[in-house]
Parts: structure tokens; sequence; C-alpha cells
């Protein structure tokens, strides 16, 4: 068996279970920010989390992903080899209305 066959799931929280305090931190690492307007403008687990050009390491980005799932922005699933990603837009716009609209402006 392969390193990867023994992953386990990742924890996901909702939404509804969000304070906005942690909605907020997540939204203001740049970073993060890179990897929620690129999901916002990718269909539903099209994304690897090795398909985003962003300047940290895998250790980093695995961290940054684990903030957002935290945060009840994203969700993951495993397919094959690799780790999917969807922003949860409906969910986390049900809980902070209008939140996401107005970090994803290009303004």
């Amino acid at each position: 068996m392969t390193a990867s066959s023994h992953r386990t799931a990742p924890d996901h929280t909702h939404p509804d279970d969000v304070p906005v305090q942690t909605a907020l931190a997540a939204l203001a690492d740049p970073v993060r920010l890179v990897l929620v307007r690129e999901l916002a403008g990718s269909a539903d687990w099209s994304r690897s989390c090795g398909s985003f050009d962003v300047p940290v390491g895998k250790a980093a980005l695995s961290h940054h992903f684990s903030v957002l799932r935290g945060a009840g922005l994203v969700e993951q699933r495993d397919e094959g080899p690799k780790r999917v990603n969807r922003l949860r837009r409906a969910e986390f716009d049900a809980r902070f209305p209008g939140l996401l609209d107005l970090v994803l402006r290009d303004d």
C-alpha cells in the first residue's frame, strides 16, 4: 500500500458552526484569499490541492486548506491520489450573507 492509501478524510466544519471572527481571519490571509478566489472561479471538485499557483510549500498549503476547512469555506475529498476541493459558497453565503461577494470583488 502507498502512503496516500492511508490518508484519512479531512475534518470539515459546517459554516453554521463558525464564528464571524474565524471566517474573517481565514479570509484575511493573502494566500487563502487566492485559494478562495480561484475556487470561486472553478467548478466544484475540479481543483486538486496542487493545482493552485501560490508561493508556499506543501506543508504550508496543507495548513491553509485546514484553516479554510475550519472556517467552513472549503470542503475536500480524496479522488485517487489527489485531494480535490470545492468552495462551500451556498452554505457560507447562508451563514454570512454578502461576505464572500465583498471578498471576491476585484476592487
